[in-house]
């Protein structure tokens, strides 16, 4: 399957055509960036690790039931995947306390919670992502109701999946974002990526941080975190 023209670039990732209409090749960059494109700067080898990771991640959840768009990991950074109209919401599911979360409400990081919390967020970078609900989602004509009840659904369920797994790997996952999108038929699937650029992950025994936080916050040691946890996912 050969790369045809690009019909997207965002801050991690290249999207390009193939010769068959339904599947796109999405490509990894070593890009990072932060705090809506303010920060900017590069990630050794994250493409590599964000595109095995997302794969291996996608593959676990569809064998729970979670229908994703992944279709094959093709080399390094590249992966061939169906075609599908991103949903414009962020999805955020909380298992702790961190980030935006504490900012926000004045809290400070670690308190786990009870049961997880799910927030929306506009994708929109010129709006700066603003937070919404579903009643703005509604009304923005972002989703349906049902396609939101669904995205929630699906939300927890990987919440669930991924949750047990990194325990197993002896790491909490603390928070994460999620995009969904729409097949051509209208079916959601989760669509985007799975990895440290887009969840939080703790060190379940020192709560060190081993994900993009160390890239926000300017803490050193980003590659090594990052193949930090390549190395306990490929060594299960």
């Amino acid at each position: 399957m050969e790369k045809l023209e690009q019909i997207y670039e965002g801050k991690a990732k290249k999207v390009f055509k193939t010769d068959d209409e339904n599947l796109y090749i999405v490509s990894y960059k070593d890009d990072a960036t932060a705090f809506n494109g303010l920060k900017k700067g590069t990630i050794v080898g994250k493409g590599v690790i964000n595109n095995k990771m997302s794969n291996m991640m996608m593959q676990l959840l569809e064998k729970h039931g979670v229908k994703t768009h992944y279709v094959k990991e093709l080399s390094d950074r590249d992966t061939l995947v169906k075609k599908v109209s991103i949903v414009p919401l962020e999805v955020i599911i909380r298992n702790v306390s961190a980030g935006s979360f504490s900012k926000h409400y004045g809290v400070e990081e670690g308190i786990v919670f009870d049961e997880p919390t799910i927030e929306f967020s506009y994708k929109n970078d010129e709006l700066g992502d603003p937070l919404l609900n579903a009643y703005h989602a509604l009304a923005l004509k972002l989703a349906t109701k049902e396609e939101i009840e669904t995205i929630k659904t699906m939300a927890f369920k990987v919440n669930e999946v991924l949750t047990e797994y990194f325990k197993g790997l002896n790491i909490r996952l603390v928070d994460f974002k999620l995009e969904f999108g729409r097949l051509p038929s209208g079916e959601i699937v989760l669509a985007d990526e799975i990895s440290p650029d887009t969840c939080r992950l703790w060190d379940l025994t020192t709560n060190e941080k081993l994900d993009k936080d160390r890239f926000r916050r300017d803490m050193g040691g980003v590659e090594d975190a990052y193949n930090e946890v390549m190395k306990r996912l490929t060594s299960k």
